[in-house]
């Protein structure tokens, strides 16, 4: 049963939510008619008649810098909740909104119909939260950690991870942030059409590393549902960034989102080093070149040695093409492992490159989708279950 809870001194609005929830969704309305906002989670808690609070609708007519911050509280002790704002729309601040916590905004004369859909999205946001959180393990909250890596350059690294990011995105809206450690020459914020305001440099401070409320002002907000950190506008400032100072970065990360996807320099620096100990997943990611399969094989023989490789690999094959002299099996028996995706050569994902609009992020049809999909979909917490569960059986037999 979808829990809802409204605090609001409209009695107007009221009315209209509660007509909106008999109309058809499972639940009840329990409302505070006052707009001063709890200070903390706890005092709201200790106030509800409700088993289970699903959706928080804040307002109309409370302070929004009032529900801005206690949004963002909810956001890190509680990241499966829906809280939505009800306030006039501006764009402007619908970012500002988003980087709080906020995961919808409603107008204050929003009819029956408009508050019963927005309602739906929040309880199927709610549930797809919960379900990631309850498919992790048992003795942790903690996100996957999706590292992307290739030994050698023009693999087109990037585009797949801010493509996986983006695919995320729609099934965990404002649960994914993507990074970019690839420190000197990073190209996320190009490849999102981004004009971050900070960077990773800002995101390793002392005063980020011990407050992820802190940590999570210098994310930017993408409109495809996500936050990205982006790399440092100076190169130079890449040698201001320890190994340690990532490590702690990606903890941090892990503990709020439920995605943190990794784009990493090419080869195998200290700092994509300290990255892949963090990682629950590795994307390996090779073109259909001599060169590129080759280092591919290198590299990971060489964390083999170093035990460093994480327990879910997943080897992509980008810019596939029949036509270069090489098959896929050729790549396999190379690199000495399956592809488990491939990724034919295409226009429409280079000219999405170009524009910074990567391909998920639109109704493009293009044979590249489909792979770039099937690979978005091993981090489904539904794929991964059964994925477990036929890995399972393999290994009983």
């Amino acid at each position: 049963m979808s829990r809802f809870v409204l605090i609001t001194p409209s009695t107007d609005f009221d009315l209209r939510l509660r007509q909106a929830v008999a109309g058809g969704l499972p639940g009840s309305v329990q409302t505070f008619f006052t707009s001063i906002l709890p200070a903390d989670p706890a005092e709201l808690f200790g106030a509800l008649d409700q088993e289970q609070l699903e959706v928080l609708i804040l307002g109309p007519d409370v302070p929004v810098d009032d529900a801005l911050r206690l949004a963002r509280v909810f956001d890190v002790q509680l990241p499966e909740l829906s809280v939505l704002l009800v306030s006039e729309l501006d764009p402007e601040f619908v970012l500002q909104a988003m980087r709080s916590g906020i995961r919808d905004i409603m107008s204050p004369a929003a009819d029956l119909a408009q508050i019963r859909v927005m309602l739906e999205r929040a309880c199927q946001s709610f549930a797809s939260r919960q379900r990631t959180m309850e498919s992790q393990q048992p003795d942790s909250r903690k996100g996957l950690v999706i590292g992307v890596f290739s030994p050698k350059g023009g693999v087109g690294k990037t585009t797949i991870a801010t493509n996986i990011a983006v695919g995320l995105g729609k099934i965990a809206p404002m649960g994914v942030v993507i990074v970019d450690l690839d420190l000197q020459f990073g190209d996320v914020a190009s490849g999102l059409y981004l004009n971050p305001e900070h960077t990773v440099t800002d995101a390793v401070t002392p005063s980020a590393s011990q407050d992820s409320l802190v940590l999570k002002a210098f994310l930017t907000v993408h409109p495809a549902s996500i936050y990205a950190l982006c790399a440092p506008n100076d190169p130079v400032e890449a040698d201001e960034i320890s190994p340690e100072q990532v490590r702690r970065l990606l903890e941090q990360l892990a503990e709020q989102f439920q995605y943190v996807v990794v784009d990493t320099a090419p080869g195998l620096p200290e700092i994509g080093l300290a990255a892949l100990e963090q990682c629950s997943d590795a994307v390996w990611v090779t073109g259909m070149d001599v060169p590129s399969v080759r280092g591919l094989r290198s590299g990971l023989d060489i964390l083999r040695r170093l035990n460093l490789l994480p327990e879910t690999r997943h080897v992509v094959l980008n810019m596939a093409d029949s036509k270069s002299g090489l098959s896929v099996q050729d790549v396999e028996s190379t690199v000495g492992a399956p592809v488990d995706v491939s990724i034919p050569r295409s226009k429409a994902v280079a000219f999405s490159t170009n524009r910074g609009i990567p391909v998920l992020q639109e109704a493009v049809k293009d044979p590249a989708v489909k792979g770039l999909k099937q690979l978005v979909e091993r981090f489904n917490p539904a794929w991964r279950a059964t994925a477990q569960r036929k890995l399972h059986r393999r290994v009983v037999v």
